[in-house]
């Protein structure tokens, strides 16, 4: 069985053959291909069918911003995870604008690397602890200009207190691998909670949850 196929995007290659090499002796993970910039990562991935590019974010000829938007509107169903060594607020909030479902930077575990290609190809978003940090602080300050009608309503279906623990993990950015070691429950025990908690919430995913709970004073 194969496992999820991945591009790789970028202009270091010799970071990508090492990349590489990393991911292609990990089960379930599948290097495709490789490209050097944003414009033959648009190339490669319509002819490959990826599930996931690994994107960095600066490069010559399209860099990975631009190359994230377009293949948001070419190819919807490819989850890109941008792979990178800066994460100023510049480029966190422009990469996931842009449509990344993820936001790595290249110092992360390899173990973490492949949960989070996992994660991404099941339709789930990732983010570094820091970025996660940032995404939740920016969503705090941003001014409240809705109306009554606007706001976000209280939950049909309250949380349990367990829940509520695993939110609280995952808004920081805790894989379910780590969610799991911290509560002492089985992984699939926590997967059944983070899917509970993304229902009850109504959010499409991790990132979305967490700024919904957040709006609703739960965090």
């Amino acid at each position: 069985m194969t496992g999820v196929r991945v591009l790789l995007v970028d202009d270091q290659a010799l970071f990508r053959e090492a990349l590489a090499t990393l991911l292609t002796v990990h089960e379930g993970v599948e290097v495709v291909g490789e490209a050097g910039d944003g414009d033959e990562a648009l190339r490669k991935a319509a002819e490959l069918a990826p599930d996931v590019v690994l994107m960095d974010l600066r490069m010559p000829v399209l860099d990975g911003i631009g190359a994230t938007r377009r293949l948001r509107v070419e190819q919807p169903g490819v989850r890109v995870i941008a792979l990178t060594t800066f994460d100023d607020d510049e480029d966190v909030f422009a990469a996931l604008r842009a449509g990344a479902v993820g936001y790595l930077l290249k110092d992360v575990s390899s173990a973490r690397l492949v949960e989070a290609v996992q994660a991404a190809a099941r339709g789930e978003s990732v983010l570094q602890p820091s970025v996660a940090a940032k995404v939740v602080a920016r969503f705090a300050q941003l001014p409240d200009t809705s109306t009554a009608q606007e706001r976000p309503q209280p939950l049909v279906v309250p949380l349990s207190e367990r829940e509520l623990e695993v939110l609280r993990l995952l808004a920081d950015g805790r894989s379910n691998r780590e969610i799991a070691a911290e509560l002492f429950l089985a992984e699939g025990t926590v997967k059944n909670h983070v899917t509970n908690v993304l229902a009850k919430l109504g959010a499409r995913d991790r990132t979305q949850a967490a700024l919904r709970a957040r709006a609703l004073g739960l965090l």
